[in-house]
């Protein structure tokens, strides 16, 4: 499986558009700054919609309070959490459809 990091996204859309490479970082690195400030706000739930993209979200978990370690198998109280949840839009699930 290929990983690709923050760098070669910078670089991929320097190749698209070129300009400075230093100012593409810094746009890359503030969007995604934006994306995690706005997702970890102190609301209980909460939508980002990029469109044609995709949507964050930041769901509520219940409270578990009877989950089981599955190493120990002591019982263990689980507070209430909230989750991050992605859901592709639908150019990229057609865009992921098509075959190898």
């Amino acid at each position: 499986m290929k990983t690709y990091i923050k760098k070669d996204v910078v670089e991929h859309i320097h190749r698209q558009i070129g300009g400075d490479i230093k100012e593409i970082a810094k746009i890359v690195d503030e969007t995604f700054y934006a994306i995690r400030d706005l997702m970890s706000q102190k609301k209980i739930e909460l939508r980002i919609e990029i469109r044609n993209f995709g949507v964050f979200e930041v769901k509520k978990t219940k409270a578990k309070p009877k989950a089981r370690n599955p190493k120990t198998n002591v019982v263990i109280y689980v507070p209430p959490r909230r989750k991050t949840h992605f859901k592709p839009g639908k150019l990229l699930q057609e865009a992921l459809k098509e075959p190898i």
